[in-house]
């Protein structure tokens, strides 16, 4: 899969079919909707793209109006937005960098220099909802027109639901808010889990008698709080651990988010290495201690219960299983929207 940050060159450009979307978590009725767009890709003799942005728009508007609290937390970092979107078959990703110019553009202008000159759009899918262009001026109606103009064509798509739930990243947030794995896993069609490279950190875990690998979290994240998790990406199978993702009150008032991992009987120099890590039960929220001497005895209690979890859990949760996440996933009645 190629990536672009902007709109490829003239060399790279390819006529294509493309969605547009922030695609936060690519969660069943993002797969719904990839699929739609591969499918007809193959069909016109076209390469797949999906058009996404970068920071989120609502973030921007956050930033921009000092209200942080506005901005969506987010479900996935960029690196496992672009493997999901790979693994979904997409060709090319173009990456905007959503800011002042873009935000300002016109509907005309998204159309002409994004859509036709940009990306040589032959098919598109929206939301039958989907607004472009500034102040949100541009709708379907006007986008089909503009196709009709410029020999593109332009499908909608209805919500996905399953039951009476629809499945929206909303939905993933909702569930990751409420610490609930399962209902996460069942939206994703896959455990929830972060990547990212291990970074050194205070090394204050290993003076408490607890190692830890760390990953920076660049965003809010979606979910907080306590863990048992498992390691993917330093040994061929994935290593039990326990781990804390927050702030770590206790320690620095800077608000810095961080993943801290520690794996069970596990110390191997792993600084640098791109793990996943895969998070399977919320054990409890963070919290703020007095001394490091209670941190360190909440530490060790968390560490018993998971292992106790992996003890009780190992064959509910083995890949090979046909009861695991991944096997649960079930028929979906739509495409989503984006």
């Amino acid at each position: 899969m190629k990536v672009f940050r902007g709109l490829p060159n003239d060399a790279a450009r390819a006529p294509c079919a493309l969605t547009i979307g922030n695609f936060d978590g690519v969660h069943r009725g993002h797969q719904a909707l990839l699929a739609r767009v591969r499918a007809a890709s193959q069909a016109l003799g076209l390469e797949a793209a999906v058009m996404t942005f970068e920071p989120h728009p609502r973030e921007y508007f956050a930033r921009r109006s000092g209200d942080l609290s506005r901005a969506p937390a987010r479900i996935a970092n960029l690196r496992d937005k672009l493997e999901d979107l790979s693994k979904a078959g997409i060709d090319r990703v173009i990456v905007e960098h959503f800011n002042e110019q873009f935000a300002s553009i016109s509907p005309e202008d998204f159309t002409q220099r994004v859509l036709v000159d940009g990306l040589h759009v032959k098919w598109l899918m929206v939301g039958d909802d989907f607004c472009y262009g500034a102040k949100r001026a541009g709708n379907v109606e006007m986008l089909k027109e503009a196709g009709r103009r410029h020999g593109f064509q332009v499908e909608t798509l209805p919500t996905v639901r399953e039951g009476d739930q629809r499945i929206s990243s909303s939905a993933v947030r909702a569930a990751l808010a409420a610490g609930d794995l399962q209902a996460t896993g069942a939206l994703l069609g896959h455990p929830y889990a972060m990547s990212g490279h291990v970074i050194h950190g205070a090394k204050l875990g290993r003076t408490l008698g607890f190692p830890t690998l760390n990953l920076r979290v660049a965003h809010r994240p979606a979910v907080q709080g306590i863990f048992v998790v498992q390691v993917h990406g330093l040994a061929d199978q994935p290593l039990p651990a326990v781990a804390s993702l927050g702030v770590r009150p206790t320690v620095e008032d800077a608000g810095r988010m961080l993943l801290e991992v520690h794996i069970f009987d596990y110390d191997r120099p792993c600084y640098g290495k791109l793990v996943r890590v895969e998070f399977l039960q919320k054990l409890r929220d963070e919290e703020k201690y007095v001394d490091l001497d209670t941190l360190t005895a909440a530490i060790h209690r968390d560490a018993e219960q998971a292992r106790a979890w992996f003890a009780g859990n190992r064959l509910q949760h083995d890949p090979r299983s046909a009861n695991s996440s991944t096997a649960r996933a079930g028929a979906l009645t739509a495409t989503d929207r984006i």
